[in-house]
This record gives structure tokens, C-alpha cells and sequence, in this order.
């Protein structure tokens, strides 16, 4: 099987439904790679090693997963649609982060806000270029500039993942400048 497609399984596992594989995920959310290797071949027949998991750690274009300091563990650093708590700590953002979405979702986001959907957080980035990734997913694409430094001085809470996701909980209207 290629990464990608074990990069996919590996995400739906840790993000939303570890209970598909029958994993278990400690209380930080940490799954055992050996766990991993053993129920990928039990459950889905692919053959995977330590090596292979910690090459697709390595070469994920979006650092969606990282390894523990003993090497023995694997989580998923956001998009989780199941409730966690990553142990983030709240941080000062920038003056303006970027969110790419699709015009479909445009009306409910000028009429009200910016939400998870089915995410534990909203993601934004720091750059134009990693929305412009976010945005090419999307039929009819739009960029929007979200005024963070304005939304954290009125008591909203920002976080940055290990691989420099920013997340918060939703953006209300009036803290985006809507670009087409």
C-alpha cells in the first residue's frame, strides 16, 4: 500500500475514530506504534514497520503526526474531530492569520462566523501560501484575513500546534476581512 493511503487511514484513525482499528489512545491522545503496526495488519492486511511510519511522519507535507521523545508513540497534531486536549497553551497570535474555504460556506461565515464544522478547531495559518494550499482544495476558493491581534484583545483564545497550525475556536464575522 502507498503512504498516501496509509497516510489517510493513519489520520482517520488518530483524528476521529481509533475505535475502527480497536487502538487505544492514552490520555494525551498517544497511540503505541507497535499497537499501530499490529492492527493495520490484523484489521486492513497492510503490512507496515516502524521504519515505514516514521518515514511518513518525516515526509508528510502538512506534519500531521509526531513521534514522542522515546520514540515509541504516534499522534495526530490537530483536525481532530473527536474531543481531546493536546495540552496546548494559549499564545499571543500575529496581527492577521488566513483561512482558505470554499465560496459555498461564504453567506453563513458573513452572517455569523467561522467554525469548526466537524473539527475539534478552526485552523488558520500564518502565511498566504499554506491558505493558498487550503484554498486549492476548494471549488470556487476564497482566502479570508482573520484580525487575530483584535480578536485576542477581546478574550479569544489562540493556539499553535506542534506543526505550526494556528487553532482557535471560532472566528465571529466582525474579525474577517473577506477576500474573493
Amino acid at each position: 500500500m502507498n503512504q498516501t493511503k496509509i497516510s489517510k487511514l493513519l489520520s482517520y484513525i488518530l483524528r476521529h475514530k481509533p475505535e475502527a482499528l480497536n487502538i487505544t489512545l492514552n490520555k494525551n491522545w498517544w497511540a503505541d506504534i507497535d499497537e499501530i503496526i499490529e492492527k493495520f495488519k490484523e484489521f486492513e492486511n497492510i503490512d507496515i514497520n516502524y521504519e515505514q511510519i516514521e518515514q511518513l511522519v518525516k515526509d508528510n507535507d502538512k506534519q500531521r503526526f509526531s513521534i514522542s521523545d522515546d520514540w515509541k508513540m504516534i499522534r495526530a497534531n490537530q483536525g481532530h474531530s473527536i474531543e481531546i486536549n493536546l495540552n496546548l497553551k494559549p499564545i499571543t497570535p500575529p496581527d492577521f492569520l488566513y483561512h482558505g474555504t470554499a465560496t459555498r460556506f461564504m453567506d453563513g461565515i458573513k452572517q455569523k462566523w467561522l467554525i469548526s464544522m466537524s473539527r475539534q478547531f478552526v485552523h488558520l495559518s500564518s502565511d498566504l501560501d499554506t491558505a493558498k494550499k487550503v484554498w486549492m482544495r476548494h471549488w470556487k476558493p476564497v482566502i479570508l484575513k482573520v484580525l487575530s491581534k483584535k480578536m485576542y484583545e477581546n478574550w479569544y483564545k489562540f493556539y499553535l500546534s506542534e506543526n505550526w497550525v494556528w487553532l482557535c475556536s471560532e472566528v465571529p464575522s466582525e474579525f474577517i476581512d473577506f477576500w474573493i
